[in-house]
């Protein structure tokens, strides 16, 4: 399986070579080129007109962003901003092999799986006094510690644990070249969300979110894109979030919001692909399918945002604030919320280090 390892990845050398098209550009190539999966002009715009009915709701807002997730610390100090940074960097690949197989964590009072049960351990290591947030730890802690940090309620660990491992020990070598400060780093981006993004890439190869697909390389960059959302969306609420050109980002393609997009009907898969994903059938990353899958995510999401656009200035006279990434902070939980009522539609399973 490709895209697994880390071992020299040079950084300089990696940007040599041809630069791929933003992640914009490249759900657009696809969607323009996919045989398995099509964006639905009718379904884009019932979804416009859901959100339309929501625009002024808090979910479009930083504070709806904490409240969506409360085992997220009180962010007073950079070591709690660093807490972005940690789940971030290790916010991949949490779907069981068996639906009967999955690693929980309990924290609070309230037991939690897959990316929320990231969190809930993060934020427990902290309240035991573990200083996961802190580089210099990043860099030194063991498997085996990391290990305890994730450990499962239940026989079944988290998944890729090694590679957590691996891609946390890079993060914090680099956060320790500004300070061991995650907002540091983002400071050396001059600001703009696209340098921002490329600041992220160049220096982090594990969020290095790439493929090949008719002839061009593409680039999805989801955790990278959602490094710099939750980041904008915890300094928004303390009012220092001004980051400009954050309409830059796209949605986050990973295995949710592709299934809320096809249950909502803005898109929709070849029989083909369906009948594949029903058999759990494995994609591997960089396959055909699962690129298809995730750029057409993200160009449905794109042309969602236009509509909504469209329908603020013409019923409001008005500039519309909800960005691709706001849009994703809503599909993401609503997917959750109503996973009974699409359980219908398969999820695409891709094993890898990039969401």
């Amino acid at each position: 399986m490709q895209n697994l390892l880390f071992a020299g990845v040079d950084p300089g050398h990696c940007r040599e070579m041809e630069e791929p098209l933003s992640p914009r550009e490249s759900g657009q190539w696809v969607a323009e080129h996919s045989r398995d999966v099509f964006v639905e002009e009718e379904g884009v715009h019932r979804v416009a007109e859901m959100l339309y009915a929501l625009r002024a709701s808090e979910v479009f807002t930083p504070q709806g962003w904490k409240k969506k997730n409360p085992l997220a610390p009180t962010f007073d100090s950079d070591l709690h901003i660093n807490w972005v940074f940690v789940v971030d960097t290790m916010n991949f690949s949490f779907w069981p092999d068996r639906d009967d197989q999955q690693c929980t964590v309990t924290h609070r009072g309230s037991t939690y799986s897959g990316y929320m049960a990231l969190c809930a351990a993060v934020t427990r290591a902290m309240d035991e006094g573990v200083p996961i947030t802190d580089a210099a730890y990043m860099v030194s802690v063991s498997m085996e510690d990391l290990g305890r940090v994730l450990r499962s309620d239940t026989a079944t660990p988290m998944p890729m644990l090694e590679e957590r491992h691996r891609a946390l020990k890079e993060g914090g070598a680099v956060l320790l070249r500004y300070g061991g400060s995650l907002r540091r780093f983002l400071s050396h981006g001059h600001g703009d969300a696209q340098r921002l993004i490329r600041h992220i890439v160049d220096n982090l190869p594990s969020y290095r979110d790439e493929a090949e697909y008719e002839g061009k390389k593409v680039a999805f960059y989801k955790r990278a894109q959602i490094l710099l959302a939750d980041f904008w969306g915890i300094m928004e609420a303390r009012g220092e979030g001004n980051i400009p050109n954050l309409d830059y980002l796209t949605m986050f393609a990973d295995y949710r919001v592709p299934q809320a997009l096809v249950y909502l009907g803005a898109l929709r898969y070849s029989h083909s692909l369906m009948s594949t994903l029903k058999e759990g059938v494995l994609l591997p990353s960089g396959d055909r399918r699962e690129v298809e899958i995730r750029g057409c995510s993200i160009w449905c999401v794109e042309r969602i945002k236009t509509e909504l656009w469209n329908l603020v200035e013409q019923r409001d006279g008005q500039r519309s604030h909800i960005n691709s990434a706001l849009i994703d902070f809503y599909l993401w939980p609503y997917a959750k919320e109503h996973s009974q009522e699409m359980s219908h539609i398969p999820i695409h399973h891709t094993r890898c280090i990039y969401y």
